[in-house]
């Protein structure tokens, strides 16, 4: 198992637009095999969005990404974001 997680921190302005960013980075790959489930979520506490993904393994993943990534490819993050994404890599210890 390997799991993407982002984490987003939306200028108020651009918020919708990172959300269908977000939208659109999941579908391109939703369905396909490798991915277990992918998801765009807000903090209850506060106005952060988190993507959280779930592949069978790194492989997968490594597969996957540049898929999604080409669906967000021409989004001006550095615009819509408050500070830097904040991505991990997840494994099971």
């Amino acid at each position: 198992m390997f799991a993407l997680m982002s984490i987003h921190h939306p200028r108020p302005e651009h918020r919708e637009a990172l959300i269908d960013s977000m939208h659109r980075y999941q579908d391109a790959i939703k369905g396909r095999e490798g991915l277990v489930s992918i998801h765009t979520l807000q903090d209850a506490h506060s106005e952060r969005l988190v993507g959280l993904a779930i592949f069978d393994s790194e492989e997968a993943f490594g597969a996957l990404a540049p898929i999604a990534r080409a669906a967000v490819a021409d989004d001006p993050f550095d615009e819509w974001e408050s500070v830097p994404i904040d991505g991990f890599g997840l494994t099971e210890i």
